[in-house]
């Protein structure tokens, strides 16, 4: 009995490091990546207003800062308009994450069934026969 129980202990342990080794995966494949939407994201933030307040620095006069304004003010627009498109993929990515995760539960979930509705049945067999 006590052999048995070894094994089957031996067994869960791992299936269990297993799972566990795949969602450690599965959620640094999502860090990895939500990191690298938002690296990107920044850098071209950084760049258009980089750009924008070189254009500023180089102003002389009124009429020149006068053209500017609309140009900092679409800059801003376009910097908002990429975080929020950033933010979107990045929820796309967590909630294909969080399927992938669901789908791996639900899988241990159903042989962790199939594998006591299979101890159940030996057992009842095994009472039947006595």
């Amino acid at each position: 009995m006590s052999y048995q129980f070894n094994d089957q202990f031996n067994a869960y342990t791992q299936q269990f490091a297993a799972v566990a080794a795949r969602v450690n995966r599965l959620a640094l494949e999502n860090a990895e990546t939500v990191f690298g939407v938002q690296l990107r994201t920044f850098e071209k933030n950084v760049e258009a207003t980089t750009a924008y307040l070189s254009e500023l620095t180089e102003a002389r006069d009124v009429e020149s800062y006068k053209s500017l304004l609309p140009k900092g003010l679409q800059v801003a627009r376009d910097n908002a308009e990429r975080v929020a498109a950033a933010g979107q993929e990045v929820f796309g990515v967590t909630l294909k994450t969080s399927e992938a995760l669901g789908a791996l539960a639900k899988s241990q979930f159903e042989a962790a069934t199939d594998q006591a509705q299979a101890t159940v049945a030996k057992v009842a067999k095994a009472a039947t026969k006595r």
